[in-house]
């Protein structure tokens, strides 16, 4: 899978950097012996030459003994910084470190799989991977722990700092590593596969915890590691600590620091695909590699808790969109939120049911604003979300550690919920609302007699004049009277008492 060119190791052979190493050595002790008999050479001939010996006189004047001191210089500062650097350039390493927190998904296994290329592209002695985790989804799990099984790079898997664990799918990608190490106050284990929405039978579980056992054996078994102890993380969801895991040969080294971890792995032969690699990072440059901002955003929308909101962001938008054309600001937002949810989702085991529940429970809510149903496709809305959510991310395996987060499910089923009963009861208020327009509107309005009605004459209704006809007899001027009718743009009133 990885492309190895830039190392250019034959099979059986050690690397090209173990096998340089030793030359290196020798030629940096030629030199320093080259640079001891040049100095005491010069200090012979200086001293033959000098003012002081008979001998200067009959080689030359004092001019040419100058140039002779000038050259001799020239030569010493030049081995000098020859000298001085050489070991820079023979020893100096570089290792690529990156950090894993939170759950592995298909984001973290991409960032690995780059910074393994990166490592060999630029020739790194080793890459380091800061590890702290719960677990995460099967299917990067899985990719993760090829890519560390045939990388070229010598890959040693870091759990810390302090307080970090490697739990589920953490302990697979520990135990892959070509070395494992944790620092102090650490942990490791509890792989037992779990279903993760609702139960699964005993056929099932048996089937998911058979499958995970036989996939960390033979991980364990590709790195010499405890294949016992790994069948029991996954068959009993036993953890224990550093210490322990030391003991156990689960891990190979227990280190504090970085630093101390480069310094115990210096000089450790480690086996490549393609042959064996000793170790040289005593003194190697760590180089951080960290995430791009894409690679940040995927992280953070693989969460299937965030892809959900996005969905749901993304629906609303849409539909306040279509209820409002023109107002463009919900459109634009629901069209971006359901691309993420989408591409997200793509990368995450979705069930097209629950999906499919969630979108007929947003399409009962729109109903039950446009017909009158008296809750019922409400209560139908709310079953239908429910469900779908509950569904929305299928079980593959009992390794997946991937959900929707039950707080999340409920508070958006019940905002959900909450918002369509507000606006339904809105438009049940309006429809029970007394109508304060057209011919209807006027009923039981008050208004003042403009002049006697005897029995017609014209009155003032809320701003406007209106011919009117008394129903009680004569009104006089400036009378407050109230409208019992109108008919053919006439309203009949009676007298009030105010």
């Amino acid at each position: 899978m990885w492309k190895c060119d830039n190392l250019k190791m034959e099979e059986g052979t050690a690397d090209r950097t173990s096998k340089l190493i030793a030359p290196m050595f020798e030629i940096y002790l030629f030199l320093v012996i080259w640079f001891l008999m040049l100095c005491i050479s010069s200090i012979l001939h200086l001293h033959l030459h000098s003012p002081g010996n008979s001998l200067y006189y009959i080689r030359g004047n004092i001019l040419s003994h100058i140039t002779i001191r000038m050259f001799y210089m020239k030569r010493f500062l030049l081995y000098f910084f020859l000298i001085s650097f050489f070991p820079v350039f023979a020893l100096g390493q570089k290792v690529i470190a990156i950090q894993i927190n939170g759950t592995i998904n298909p984001a973290s296994a991409d960032f690995i799989h780059n910074a393994i290329e990166k490592a060999g592209e630029e020739k790194a002695e080793c890459l380091i991977i800061r590890l702290n985790t719960p677990g995460g989804l099967l299917t990067s799990t899985r990719s993760i722990v090829s890519d560390l099984l045939v990388s070229p790079v010598p890959v040693i898997v870091y759990v810390s700092p302090g307080g970090a664990h490697a739990g589920s799918a953490g302990v697979f990608i520990t135990m892959a590593a070509n070395i494992a190490a944790m620092a102090p106050a650490t942990n490791i284990g509890a792989a037992h596969p779990v279903a993760m929405q609702g139960g699964m039978d005993s056929t099932m579980n048996s089937k998911a915890t058979n499958d995970a056992a036989a996939f960390i054996r033979s991980i364990a078994d590709k790195r010499n590691r405890n294949l016992d102890w790994a069948e029991d993380a996954v068959r009993n969801s036993v953890s224990i600590t550093e210490t322990e895991a030391l003991e156990k040969n689960v891990i190979d080294i227990i280190a504090a620091t970085e630093k101390d971890l480069l310094s115990q792995v210096d000089g450790r032969t480690v086996r490549l695909p393609f042959g064996e690699h000793v170790l040289q990072t005593k003194n190697a440059a760590v180089q951080t590699y960290s995430m791009s901002v894409w690679e940040k955003l995927l992280n953070i929308i693989s969460d299937p808790s965030i892809a959900y909101i996005l969905l749901l962001l993304g629906m609303y938008g849409i539909m306040f969109e279509l209820y409002n054309p023109g107002a463009m600001l919900p459109g634009i937002v629901g069209v971006i939120s359901l691309i993420l949810a989408f591409y997200s989702m793509h990368s995450l085991p979705v069930n097209y049911a629950g999906l499919a529940l969630i979108v007929f429970g947003i399409i009962l809510f729109i109903l039950e604003i446009k017909i009158t149903s008296n809750g019922l496709l409400t209560i139908g809305g709310i079953v239908s979300l429910l469900l779908g959510s509950m569904m929305l991310i299928r079980t593959t395996s009992g390794l997946e550690l991937a959900r929707i987060s039950r707080a999340v499910i409920f508070s958006a089923t019940l905002v959900t919920a909450l918002f369509f009963l507000f606006v339904v009861g809105l438009g049940l208020k309006a429809q029970r609302r007394k109508i304060v327009t057209g011919r209807e509107g006027l009923g039981g309005v008050t208004g003042v007699a403009m002049e006697t009605l005897n029995p017609e004459g014209i009155i003032m209704l809320e701003g406007e004049i209106w011919n009117a006809e008394s129903v009680e007899g004569e009104i006089k001027k400036g009378e407050s009277v109230r409208v019992r009718e109108m008919k053919d743009l006439k309203v009949y009133v009676e007298k009030t008492n105010i």
